[in-house]
Order: C-alpha cells, then structure tokens, then sequence
C-alpha cells in the first residue's frame, strides 16, 4: 500500500469460503470480504496458484484436471463444490512452472471486486523433501497500464510433514 507501512492480511479459503481481511498497521481496517462467490473463487485461484510450493497437490488424485495448450503450458482446472477455477501454467525449458495466470480473478476496489488478469510468477527452484520447489515469487494484477506486483517474497524455510 505504503511503502514501509505494514499491512496485516488475511486471505484464505476454507470449506468453500473465501477470507480477505486486510489492515494498515494491524489496526486500521481496509478490507474485510466473505460470504460472497467471488471472493471464494479469487481465494481459490490463489491457493491454487501456490501449489509451486506444495506440488503434490498438483497431482490428478488431489483433484486437479489438465489440459495441454503448447509445448509450454496447461491449464489447471481445481473444483471445490460448486466452485471451478481454471488456470493457465507456464512451463520453463526445465518444465518447471514459471508463471500461473488467470483472465479474471476478483480483484478489490473499494467495496467491489472487480475480474482483473493477474499472474504469480516462481523461480528459483531448489530440492526440498525430494521436490524441486521454488523459493521466489511475485504476484500482480496485469491493468491496461502494465503489471502492478502487491506480492513479492523469498521462503526462507520449507517444512513438509508427510502422512504415513
């Protein structure tokens, strides 16, 4: 928002519910959004654009469909109940994901969400547990204007606890 003014956000999607709570500082309240379809779509999109760092839930069996589109991407399609989202995955020469974009995720604008093109990007793949993982990322919305990034981050530390 500021720079080198913290925000504190909550995004999740839960049992079919998305969650974004934002706030200035921890205090000031600038965003809190639930209970409505777009939401739980766009948080769905989200989680589903983080599977870089989870790769086993990119897997068939954990209900992720493919479809190939070239040489260098699929998309992605996710269902939870009522709710799909497709997602287009971008393939390295290492055919490592590099990028994951949406046409229309729900993007908040004041009190409203409006579908804005946004994409993840990852690189900077290292083997965690047996997985090649990345541990950069960025995230923006793509406006008429050009690539706005909200998100940029390095994992630190990746742990995975495997059933048995």
């Amino acid at each position: 928002m500021m720079p080198g003014v913290p925000v504190r956000v909550h995004d999740a999607y839960v049992a079919g519910e998305g969650i974004l709570y934002a706030a200035v500082l921890g205090v000031f309240t600038v965003a809190d959004m639930r209970d409505r379809d777009e939401v739980a779509q766009g948080e769905l999109m989200r989680f589903a654009a983080e599977t870089p760092w989870y790769p086993t839930a990119l897997l068939p069996s954990q209900g992720m469909r493919w479809e190939a589109v070239d040489d260098r991407s699929a998309k992605g399609t996710l269902t939870d109940g009522s709710i799909d989202v497709t997602l287009l995955f971008s393939f390295n020469g290492d055919n490592l994901i590099e990028s994951v974009r949406a046409d229309a995720r729900g993007r908040t604008v004041g009190a409203d969400v409006i579908p804005t093109p946004w994409e993840a990007r990852v690189w900077n793949y290292v083997e965690r547990s047996g997985m090649l993982v990345p541990l950069d990322g960025e995230v923006a919305w793509l406006l008429p204007e050009g690539r706005k990034p909200y998100w940029r981050g390095h994992i630190e530390e990746l742990v995975y606890d495997f059933g048995q």
